[in-house]
């Protein structure tokens, strides 16, 4: 079973005011609406995409199945600019 984020008048899991929270959604649909995010959604459908795992998009522009953790830790790799 996954987490359920509640998402009430405290602000859900990280206390957001509603107004942070307005703004953290918008721009959380900005970006999945950019060309780039939109390209790589519909070349994982064509890939097809896996519970089990994730497909990774690399610097490259390559694209490769990983683990789901290897995947998630980007971050720590340095592939991403924070």
């Amino acid at each position: 079973m996954g987490v359920k984020t509640y998402t009430g008048p405290d602000g859900g899991k990280q206390k957001l005011s509603r107004a942070a929270r307005a703004k953290r959604n918008a721009d959380n649909i900005a970006m999945a609406k950019t060309k780039d995010r939109k390209d790589k959604k519909a070349e994982n459908q064509r890939i097809g995409q896996r519970s089990d795992s994730d497909l990774h998009h690399s610097k490259s522009g390559t694209v490769r199945r990983t683990s789901i953790a290897y995947n998630r830790a980007t971050y720590d790799r340095n592939e991403v600019k924070t």
